[in-house]
């Protein structure tokens, strides 16, 4: 009690700093440990939700598979498809992909699971490089990705060694190929048209088994004089460039049966391919040719349907190296008979 006698009641004691401490980290503890549980439960879902769309995107690819011929063949067509699933992994015993126009963006990296494939279609797409994983695919024999944005090849790819058939038409900027490109020793058909080449590049040349070559459509100004070096090649497509002669040494071409000439710049036709006994079919039209040459009226009535002559084909080919013997002939002989009259008129 105090002095007057009423009962004395103290402040009570406030809390010590080490207790108000330890409070707030327990505190602080239980919600981490509220908010991992919240992050696990969330994650559990999250996997469960995963694998559930993993399945049924899974399920819908494999409704997408047809065999042919004994080839387990992945197709699909006009639906949007920019990136492949991981889960397609699962099917890594497809031996054929073929996948047109689903604005696919980009070849997977683990296309190199699929060790069975043998052939590789993604032509029309929006495919704009080609991983180095493709060449891991010592089975493949056709890659197929014409009408994407690639502007560049892998060197790597020169590792499937079993490629057969590669075609890279209308592609963003491609205008060269990797110098290993010749080790495609199988490669016997390859489509580089509508791109931007300025010439045959030196490692196509060298492909020992070329059988057919689309070219058209780039910016070729000149042709390799050792063309002839494609001993094999039977079909020559140079179509829409701009060349405005040919060497000399195409007529080594042997085996050269198809060449499309049509719609560059050629002033003349070397008279060397007048041995070209191999040549089957020849086209020349839409050039500024030197000399017109009209082909000669049949002696005998043929059907039209019958009738398979080529305005600036063979015919014309052999009529025109002809016509163009004969008025070189007459020029030389005029200025050899000018020079000799005014040689004359000098000794009288």
């Amino acid at each position: 009690m105090d002095e007057s006698g009423q009962r004395f009641f103290p402040p009570p004691k406030s809390k010590s700093g080490h207790t108000a401490l330890w409070e707030t980290r327990i505190k602080k503890n239980k919600e981490e440990l509220k908010r991992d549980k919240e992050q696990r439960e969330r994650a559990t879902v999250g996997r469960l939700t995963g694998t559930w769309e993993d399945r049924i995107t899974l399920a819908k690819l494999k409704e997408k598979i047809v065999t042919e011929d004994g080839r387990i063949i992945l197709r699909i067509e006009n639906e949007e498809w920019k990136t492949l699933p991981a889960a397609l992994v699962q099917l890594s015993q497809i031996q054929e992909w073929q996948l047109h126009r689903t604005g696919l963006q980009k070849i997977p990296r683990f296309i190199s699971s699929f060790q069975s494939l043998i052939v590789l279609d993604l032509s029309r797409n929006a495919i704009a490089e080609i991983p180095k994983e493709i060449g891991k695919l010592t089975r493949l024999r056709e890659l197929l990705v014409s009408y994407n944005r690639l502007n560049c090849i892998p060197e790597e790819l020169c590792s499937c060694e079993c490629l057969e058939r590669l075609e890279l038409a209308m592609n963003r900027d491609l205008d060269e190929l990797p110098q290993q490109f010749s080790n495609l020793k199988k490669l016997h058909h390859l489509d580089l048209s509508m791109n931007q080449f300025s010439t045959i590049p030196e490692c196509v040349v060298n492909l020992p088994a070329l059988e057919w070559l689309d070219m058209g459509g780039n910016k070729l100004e000149s042709l390799p004089d050792n063309i002839h070096r494609m001993e094999k090649l039977h079909t020559l497509w140079l179509q829409r460039n701009y060349l405005e002669y040919l060497p000399d040494n195409i007529s080594r071409m042997h085996n050269l049966d198809t060449l499309v000439l049509s719609k560059n710049k050629l002033r003349d036709i070397p008279s060397l391919m007048e041995g070209m006994t191999n040549l089957r079919f020849v086209n020349f039209r839409d050039n500024p040719l030197t000399y017109d040459v009209t082909l000669p009226d049949l002696k005998e009535e043929v059907a039209e349907e019958e009738n398979d002559r080529e305005m600036f084909g063979k015919e014309f080919m052999h009529h025109y190296i002809h016509e163009a013997r004969r008025r070189g002939s007459q020029t030389y002989t005029s200025v050899l008979n000018v020079k000799l009259e005014g040689l004359i008129e000098e000794l009288a």
